[in-house]
């Protein structure tokens, strides 16, 4: 019995690992680029071992859209234990930021997958990475809401489309400072928003 719990657990493990490294190869190199022997090295797992947990790279990929799932959850749960709606929209943005360095050499890890995936004909998994930005747009929109700021999915979608085009240009560009100076300058915009009617986006 102890056997086969280890056996699952250690399965797990290899599991999450080659989901970690698929994340990151997916982002450093793009889906075309990407192989699952490159996956397993950046895993440290055996090749072969990369077909008993994914038949295919489009499994990868999906895999990959989940831990960048579970890392947004991740986040924004930790989001949630501050105070107030503000101070946790202002926490989001700090934390892009301080990726602008990984911003600036590889572009967003999501926003550049969904790009990639949105020009392939099968369009499953672009949809899935679709519902991943879905879910952080729902959740600026919660905090906006509980913030009691008018229109708060408008909000929202500036918040989450400001992210995406200062990503874009960081990494266009190769300059991180896009990130910093659009970042403070979003930053500037919460700060102007009151709660209540007047609000402008």
């Amino acid at each position: 019995m102890t056997n086969s719990v280890d056996r699952r657990t250690q399965a797990a493990q290899k599991r999450r690992r080659l989901t970690a490294a698929a994340a990151r190869v997916l982002h450093e190199q793009g889906v075309e680029r990407t192989t699952l022997a490159g996956i397993a090295r950046e895993a440290g797992v055996p090749v072969g071992n990369v077909y008993y947990y994914f038949k295919t790279k489009d499994e990868l990929v999906r895999a990959a859209l989940g831990e960048h799932r579970d890392r947004l959850d991740e986040l924004t749960a930790g989001l949630d234990r501050l105070p107030a709606p503000r101070d946790r929209l202002r926490a989001l943005i700090e934390a892009w930021v301080s990726e602008r360095e990984t911003t600036a050499r590889y572009g967003c890890p999501l926003g550049t997958l969904a790009a990639e995936l949105g020009k392939r004909a099968d369009g499953t998994p672009a949809a899935e990475a679709g519902a991943v930005i879905r879910r952080l747009m729902d959740w600026a929109a919660a905090q906006f809401r509980a913030w009691d700021v008018p229109d708060p999915d408008a909000h929202a979608l500036t918040l989450v489309s400001a992210y995406q085009g200062m990503s874009l240009l960081a990494h266009a560009l190769r300059d991180p400072a896009v990130m910093t100076r659009e970042g403070a300058r979003l930053l500037r915009w919460l700060d102007s928003l009151r709660a209540g009617p007047g609000v402008s986006p």
